[in-house]
């Protein structure tokens, strides 16, 4: 029998990106490790039985999944100075979101920040609290002038 995701998304957008629906897997997996646990690999194996992953670029996918996991201590210290709250008092959606994108600002120079923000923000509203993508906005932006400082810079 096969797992449905254990987050759902409330509504359902139009027309998604290859990288977008990486995105979203990514995000089910991330979710799933700080849930549940396990192996990098078991989590990737099931992300491939999901209806998004065919269309979903799955290198991408790939690399987000196992950096986010494989540099998890890292991206939570870069993290809490702009948190209200311990990390472990997050809702599990919005701190795998937050993990996501922190990875993408510092792991991903050719990203331009921006978009790490909105597509994050976008993954919130879908996914995540009411208002949270209000708070994932916030700690980014914060995050981003930190770890972006010079693409920040460069376009003011």
């Amino acid at each position: 029998m096969q797992s449905k995701p254990a987050i759902k998304p409330r509504s359902r957008p139009g027309s998604k990106t290859r990288r977008h629906r990486s995105r979203e897997l990514a995000l089910q997996g991330i979710y799933q490790w700080r849930v549940a646990g396990g192996p990098a690999e078991a989590i990737e194996a099931q992300l491939h039985e999901s209806e998004q992953y065919d269309r979903a670029d799955k290198e991408y996918l790939s690399g987000l999944l196992r950096g986010v996991l494989a540099d998890m201590p890292e991206l939570e210290r870069h993290l809490q100075p702009y948190l209200d709250r311990p990390v472990r008092e997050l809702s599990p959606v919005e701190i795998s979101i937050l993990l996501l994108a922190a990875h993408e600002l510092a792991s991903r120079p050719e990203m331009p920040y921006r978009v790490v923000i909105n597509e994050a923000v976008e993954l919130a509203k879908t996914y995540g609290g009411i208002d949270g993508h209000k708070y994932v906005n916030g700690v980014l932006d914060k995050l981003a002038g930190k770890l972006r400082t010079i693409e920040i810079n460069a376009q003011a």
